[in-house]
């Protein structure tokens, strides 16, 4: 078996937090792992680290690999495989680039198995779930596809469902692991098998809640986990029914289906395969999942206080309950306030009632109309070699403090329309500046004119923190000209 981790999503639903240039996948929610390093431990002791696959983006290329070796290197593993999407186009082409990837560059028969999974969510307990990925990989050898079902415990409208064929009745889910299976066309009365899993009848979109309310009712839905297994032969099958554009991936080399990948069309795998095929079943997963979809989901996870509370940050409460307060940097106080979320970042706060997180994402498009930053980038940015902070910005000017990692150094490089002052407040800084290179240690300084080839890098043995003066006509981002750069940028 092989794993297939998705990682390029934006996540913006956990906004002010999660924004497009840092989304949730690389955040630390519950705990000091990020939910990608979760997602991928989880893995452990199913298939070996070598045989996972995360399909990322250019854009979070060294989020991506930063958290791997964070979590590798601790277990002195291989790297996982890290595939990188040129442009987003949903998950249907994201899966057949995975598969793709599989056959060619992993050497997979078409008989290997695949299991899917979103890089963002939370599961426990861990050793239940693995039993239910084993199991998976039973059924998906008789050339099922396998959809992982959540019985809904609310009528939530920020998920998708799958309606069964009939609804569960005892003994629900006692069939034993990895017994004989039925093969396709078998087994589908439209009760229970022995193993445990449904035959699926529909998906449907995110419902409003009276049709949620009467998805309950009914019995026979479940949550969408977004989770998958199934057979490399089976999927190239069903694509070639249900997405033959997408299946003439599979007719090119790896190389020429990352180059035409952009022309591949932007759906979905529910979309594309997953509502068409008749290959489908749902194993249920009888155990906590949460793909901490919303900040109400993530209320529903944490450590509450007496009063209900969720508290992280510098935070003072007076007759307040049941509350989500995430601070950063100010001191936050509430009175009187009950059932509330209220979320601080550097530059922006988050403060709606629960239940209402849901239109988050109608806020963030209304900030993109705007135009507004704050819809995309947080004001500290990270880069592969470390982080800047937007300290303050005017006309003409802007000021950083930036850190650089041990041993890391960012690209030898020039600006048109701008100059720098760089005043060190931790560790040495080695400097490039034209033709001439010095160490630069704490409390001291040094100028770069406009237009003169320079370089930063960090030979110590703890962070490099300068504080960062630009002064120009214009002082965007976008004013670089790299002439050499280690992280191929």
């Amino acid at each position: 078996m092989k794993a297939l981790i998705l990682a390029g999503g934006s996540g913006t639903r956990l906004w002010p937090l999660s924004r497009k240039n840092y989304p949730k996948q690389f955040l630390r929610l519950n705990g000091n792992q990020s939910l990608l390093q979760q997602t991928v431990e989880r893995l452990f002791g199913v298939v070996l680290p070598e045989d996972i696959i995360v399909i990322t983006n250019n854009e979070y290329k060294f989020h991506v690999k930063s958290d791997l070796n964070a979590l590798f290197n601790a277990r002195i593993s291989p790297l996982t495989h890290i595939i990188l999407e040129p442009e987003s186009r949903n998950t249907a082409p994201a899966i057949a680039l995975g598969v793709k990837y599989c056959l060619e560059k992993l050497g997979c028969n078409r008989d290997e198995v695949l299991f899917i999974s979103p890089s963002d969510h939370i599961i426990t307990p861990v050793d239940k779930f693995k039993e239910y990925i084993k199991e998976a990989d039973e059924i998906a050898k008789q050339g099922h596809i396998i959809t992982f079902g959540i019985k809904p415990t609310r009528p939530e409208t920020g998920y998708g469902y799958i309606k069964i064929k009939n609804s569960p009745s005892p003994p629900f889910g006692k069939g034993g692991m990895g017994a004989r299976l039925p093969s396709v066309g078998q087994g589908f009365s439209g009760e229970i098998t022995s193993q445990g899993y449904f035959k699926a009848e529909r998906f449907t979109e995110k419902p409003d809640t009276d049709t949620a309310k009467q998805y309950i009712k009914e019995g026979n839905y479940y949550w969408n986990s977004g989770m998958f297994a199934f057979s490399i032969d089976t999927m190239i099958n069903e694509f070639e029914k249900h997405a033959p554009r997408i299946r003439e991936m599979f007719d090119m080399s790896f190389d020429e289906a990352v180059l035409n990948f952009n022309h591949m069309p932007d759906i979905s795998i529910d979309y594309a395969v997953m509502e068409k095929s008749d290959r489908l079943v749902l194993l249920p997963l009888d155990l906590y999942w949460n793909d901490i979809g919303s900040w109400d989901s993530l209320f529903d996870i944490l450590e509450k206080d007496k009063n209900g509370n969720v508290k992280t940050g510098d935070v003072i409460t007076i007759n307040t309950k049941d509350s989500l307060i995430i601070g950063s940097k100010r001191l936050i106080s509430t009175i009187g306030i009950n059932d509330c979320l209220i979320v601080e970042t550097d530059d922006a706060i988050l403060i709606t009632k629960r239940g209402h997180a849901q239109k988050v994402k109608e806020l963030i498009n209304k900030l993109k109309s705007e135009d507004r930053k704050e819809a995309l980038e947080h004001v500290t940015t990270y880069r592969p070699w470390g982080s800047y902070t937007v300290l303050e910005e005017g006309p003409r000017y802007k000021i950083k403090r930036v850190v650089v990692n041990t041993g890391e150094k960012l690209s030898l490089q020039l600006h048109h329309h701008r100059s720098e002052h760089w005043v060190v407040i931790r560790g040495t800084a080695k400097v490039t500046v034209g033709d001439l290179e010095k160490l630069v240690h704490e409390n001291e300084s040094t100028f770069i004119p406009k237009s003169t080839i320079h370089r930063l890098e960090n030979p110590g043995k703890v962070p490099l923190e300068i504080i960062e003066v630009q002064n120009g006509e214009y002082v965007g981002e976008d004013d670089i000209v790299r002439l050499d750069d280690r992280y191929g940028r």
